[in-house]
């Protein structure tokens, strides 16, 4: 197997739209990697370059120890997943898996027995015989890995491939691809726009903004310690809170209340800054209770059932809202006047004008 480097690459369409900007990345060898990012932010050039299907601009990129930037794509060593699986209509399920052995011009004893072990790790051992009209997306999905694992690649590229299964089925294959690069140790780069997805099977994660990385890290990393504002709106299946406010001694006075600044971050009084919390981080009491002091007050405007837990919208003014996710049996009633305090260690501050996280303080 082998690792990736990314030095300074950019790739550049006519017009001068500059997809990919300069943008330095190392991913371990054996990492399960995921670039994440809006749609139009880069993530699929950026895959697409690293299989050698786009060509880049300026820059260079390293599978191991070799550089690949001008190398042909069946030379590079790497298997690739495409959103819609790209199988062939035409072949049997073990036909598909096997093609690539075909190319090298294995044996046709070599290509079904690779195609037979391979199915089995697959759950696929039942279907070899089947055209892929046959198959449900799962399958599908499960054959277009199996071919692409049948090569023996260093690098596996998976460009979306959840992203045309139901909701159910999306659950279940993100945690078989997990197990399953685990077992093969393979370098994996994962391109999604599902953060999600990227927090649940990634050993680390580079979030893209029009072709430039915003942020590399783990799971926990990004989704505590935001790089900055774009990056804290796009992590979460709840947004972030954020308001502007002011350092007054050791608080910042927003609306709705006064919240502590984190320790060791000292800020000029009066000095405008932003603050983040997310609404896990937030905990709800009534107002009378004496827990509130430094908390946001606000009123029930809006309750939003998520199962086992509920999204809580405060009015804490006319035109700010702060959003709590409570237990199901802690929720509110709608209209009812509560403080949402934050857990410690929990609020972030950003710089009001870069947008750039000041402080990574640690909860306590």
């Amino acid at each position: 197997m082998a690792g990736i480097d990314v030095r300074a690459l950019s790739v550049v369409y006519a017009g001068g739209v500059r997809a990919v900007d300069d943008l330095e990345l190392t991913i371990a060898d054996g990492e399960f990697f995921a670039l994440l990012g809006p749609s139009g932010c880069g993530k699929t050039t950026l895959l697409r370059t690293l299989a050698g299907l786009e060509e880049a601009t300026a820059g260079s990129v390293l599978i191991g120890e070799r550089d690949v930037t001008a190398v042909e794509p069946a030379r590079r060593n790497v298997a690739m997943v495409f959103q819609d699986y790209a199988l062939f209509p035409h072949m049997t399920v073990a036909e598909n898996i096997a093609y690539p052995l075909r190319v090298r011009r294995a044996s046709r004893e070599r290509r079904r027995a690779v195609a037979e072990d391979t199915s089995a790790e697959l759950s696929l051992a039942g279907l070899l015989d089947r055209r892929p009209a046959q198959l449900s997306g799962g399958q599908q999905q499960r054959v277009a890995l199996a071919r692409a694992i049948a090569m023996g690649a260093e690098v596996l590229l998976l460009d979306e491939p959840l992203s045309n299964l139901d909701a159910r089925l999306r659950l279940e294959a993100r945690t078989f691809l997990k197990r399953l690069q685990r077992e093969l140790q393979v370098t994996t780069v994962f391109v999604t726009h599902d953060q999600a997805e990227a927090l649940a099977v990634a050993d680390r994660i580079a979030v893209l903004d029009s072709g430039r990385l915003r942020q590399v890290g783990t799971p926990r990393e990004i989704f505590q310690y935001p790089a900055d504002t774009f990056v804290a709106n796009f992590i979460g299946s709840t947004p972030m809170n954020q308001l502007s406010g002011r350092v007054v001694g050791r608080g910042v006075e927003v609306v709705g209340g006064t919240l502590p600044l984190p320790p060791g971050l000292d800020r000029p009084e009066g000095s405008a800054v932003t603050i983040g919390i997310r609404p896990e981080y937030l905990r709800l009491y009534a107002c009378e209770a004496p827990e509130a002091v430094d908390g946001l007050r606000g009123r029930v405007s809006v309750v939003e059932n998520l199962g086992v837990t509920t999204l809580v919208m405060l009015d804490c003014s006319d035109d700010i809202q702060v959003g709590v996710t409570v237990p199901e049996a802690d929720e509110p009633a709608v209209g009812a006047t509560v403080a949402a305090v934050p857990e410690p260690g929990r609020i972030l501050v950003f710089d009001p004008d870069s947008g750039q996280l000041l402080t990574v303080a640690k909860p306590s």
